[in-house]
């Protein structure tokens, strides 16, 4: 689903041959610096489960690494249906994925899929047992939407609907999940806290989106950057981080929240600096971007979460 840069200290040479260790091979397919997007929403609804003094921090605990497992299954999905749809070429303006260049068999990559998205679902069941069927439901919609974004025979990815599910299931309900599992409970702070999750766990696909808008068109994979243009992604990039810091502005205006919860404005050089980068950027230049767009995502979820506490 998100993308990355490789390593720096792998060799570029053994990369594009599939000169990589097992371990290594599966490690990069992984994209460990998505995983910020799976962080964000725990930090955020744990932050939320701290202010209301209901805080279970075993729930909050597993809550992380089936989040982070689903991401990584997402990621594994994505990795082995854009190979087999033929999204995924030597032309690739990112970093090469592990099936296409042969690091990981398409046999070893389904396994490793069920590996991974089977042990968030046992996992889960803590989940289930501790804070009802409720969670149940949540947690398979969200491993469904993450094989739906490229598997299947409608996958989201392929029909512009890619960066809506990633902003409901990755950013907003992973966010009222974590807070559910351990406040059992939901009220209308906790769903206006989860849009700048949702919004910036979305631009991280934009960006990605974005640079690929001519590869993926050629690959007849129909993103929402490929349905409405580089001048719409741009707007859609810019429409998101607005949305994601007027939040904290409405909590504190409307909510009765204390200034603290306007901390994340402090990440706003980071901001400016990622949109500098989309704005100049092009090709293989917006794998720097992409990275930035990630960092941005996990600095603001960690101030915000501070800021809600305090």
């Amino acid at each position: 689903m998100l993308h990355e840069d490789e390593s720096p200290h792998d060799n570029p040479k053994d990369v594009a041959a599939g000169k990589v260790s097992g371990i290594r091979a599966w490690y990069l397919a992984s994209r460990p610096k998505t995983l910020f997007a799976a962080v964000a929403p725990v930090v955020v609804g744990t932050a939320l489960a701290i202010r209301e003094h209901k805080f279970v921090i075993v729930s909050a605990f597993v809550a992380l690494v089936c989040s982070v497992l689903i991401q990584i299954g997402t990621n594994f999905v994505n990795d082995l249906y854009d190979y087999l749809r033929g999204a995924d070429s030597k032309d690739r303006l990112g970093p090469k994925r592990a099936v296409a260049s042969g690091r990981i068999s398409v046999r070893a990559m389904k396994l490793g899929i069920a590996v991974v998205l089977g042990s968030a679902f046992v996992l889960g069941m803590y989940l289930v047992l501790a804070a009802g069927p409720l969670v149940l439901m949540i947690g398979i919609f969200c491993i469904i939407a993450g094989v739906a974004y490229t598997a299947g025979p409608y996958p989201l990815a392929y029909h512009g609907l890619g960066d809506v599910f990633v902003f409901l299931f990755f950013g907003v309900v992973g966010t009222l999940g974590t807070y559910y599992v351990q406040a059992v409970d939901l009220n209308i702070v906790v769903f206006v806290s989860s849009l700048p999750v949702g919004a910036l766990i979305t631009n991280i696909l934009v960006v990605n989106n974005y640079r690929d808008i001519e590869q993926d068109r050629k690959a007849g994979k129909f993103t929402l950057a490929v349905l409405m243009g580089r001048r719409f992604t741009e707007a859609q990039f810019v429409c998101l981080l607005v949305v994601s810091y007027l939040v904290p502005v409405s909590l504190f205006l409307a909510f009765g929240f204390d200034l603290w919860v306007l901390l994340p404005v402090l990440s706003l050089p980071v901001t400016a600096v990622t949109a500098r980068q989309i704005k100049r950027s092009r090709g293989t230049e917006l794998n720097k971007a992409l990275e930035t767009t990630s960092r941005l995502c996990i600095i603001f979820a960690i101030l915000f979460g501070i800021g809600v506490i305090l």
